[in-house]
């Protein structure tokens, strides 16, 4: 206990001195040049490179279990993607698995080539954070992280990009 009010004191002294504010502004407006940048040059690893200081800020702000377990699985999954791309790492786990789509996290995955999961597992833990935290910040940072996260899938696979948009508009229709 002693610890986490400790940390608690640091994090609101680090606060007071760099806004939270100043410093998810910053982050988003350097998200906003990796993706133009990995956009332009079809480069999903851009994308992951620009992302990972929006991940270390929002590991530093979460602060309940599950939302710091979603945290370090974001970083897990975004450094094992980085090592999938920059190694050309190709796998297709539907062919392996003999299965078309998976259930992760509440969420219809397509499967396909093994760099397409990360995206799509940063799109879901990002989608945790969002709905099970209560700042705003770390809100915003997810909100960074999901949207970064569907254009790196659309940089990496147009068409498995179509078939996650299509697998969560029937997802979103199946509540309704």
């Amino acid at each position: 206990m002693e610890n986490y009010e400790t940390e608690t004191k640091t994090q609101k002294d680090f606060d007071k001195t760099i806004s939270p504010t100043l410093v998810c502004t910053v982050l988003s407006i350097l998200m906003i040049i990796g993706l133009i940048l990995g956009f332009a040059t079809k480069s999903a690893l851009i994308v992951a490179l620009f992302l990972l200081p929006v991940v270390a800020y929002e590991i530093y702000r979460t602060r309940g279990p599950y939302t710091s377990f979603s945290s370090w699985m974001i970083l897990v999954v975004l450094l094992a993607e980085i090592v999938l791309i920059v190694f050309n790492i190709n796998y297709d786990l539907g062919k392996f698995l003999d299965l078309d789509y998976t259930y992760v996290g509440g969420q219809y995955v397509p499967l396909g080539d093994i760099k397409i999961l990360g995206p799509t597992l940063l799109a879901i833990f990002s989608l945790i954070l969002l709905l099970r935290t209560y700042g705003p910040y770390t809100k915003w940072l997810s909100v960074i992280i999901f949207v970064s996260a569907f254009i790196m899938v659309y940089i990496l696979s147009p068409i498995m990009f179509k078939e996650l948009i299509r697998s969560a508009v029937q997802h979103i229709f199946w509540y309704f």
